[in-house]
């Protein structure tokens, strides 16, 4: 698989002129940028969480708010929002709602690119977590149901034998699907195993 791609900046706002202003300074530090000028537009652009990037929102705008945005978003983009008439309520449910940052327009520069820079540090680090998780996945799309089903009790610490009585199978039949299992996951060890599983999120990996 492919490198991530080069985080990138979203800009949405309504306001040409503020709009404008922040791609420039924003590209002018490095940054691949580009711009919105209704949250409609925004949404209607696909993939957008299929890179690495954070979102510069404006609170207030025609027709949809950066709250809703948020809302509709549900966490899969960093947010740095931006207001100049923000109120603490609006703030607070920002925060609550995943934002980084919640700045007062008009913005100071050295703040903004402080909190885009946390943003899209963030953005890496989820964006490596996915690459991670479908690589893993893929994997797994390889296992036949019944090593599907031994792994499943592998991670969970039982044995060859404890698996086979579980699934009424021999032990050696077992060792054979474990072995598959290990080579098609490219583990080196049960331990390296469950921590592909855990990864992944797809199955139990204790004891209840």
């Amino acid at each position: 698989m492919s490198q991530l791609a080069t985080p990138r900046v979203f800009i949405v706002d309504d306001d040409d002129s503020v709009r404008g202003a922040l791609a420039r300074l924003l590209r002018a530090s490095g940054y691949q940028v580009e711009c919105f000028d209704s949250p409609q537009a925004f949404l209607e652009r696909a993939d957008l969480v299929s890179l690495p990037a954070c979102l510069v929102l404006d609170l207030q705008m025609p027709g949809m708010t950066g709250l809703e945005v948020q809302r509709k978003l549900d966490q899969q983009l960093p947010i740095v929002f931006l207001t100049g008439h923000g109120d603490m309520n609006s703030g607070v449910e920002a925060m609550k709602g995943g934002a980084l940052d919640f700045l007062p327009k008009p913005v100071c520069e050295a703040e903004l690119l402080a909190a885009v820079e946390r943003a899209l540090k963030r953005a890496c680090i989820e964006s490596r977590r996915r690459h991670e998780r479908a690589e893993i996945e893929e994997r797994m799309s390889h296992l036949t149901r019944r090593e599907r089903e031994v792994m499943e009790l592998v991670v969970t610490g039982r044995l060859n034998k404890q698996v086979a009585s579980d699934l009424g199978a021999a032990e050696k039949t077992i060792k054979i699907h474990r072995a598959r299992v290990m080579e098609k996951m490219k583990a080196r060890s049960i331990v390296e195993l469950v921590q592909l599983v855990a990864k992944a999120g797809v199955c139990q990996t204790d004891e209840e």
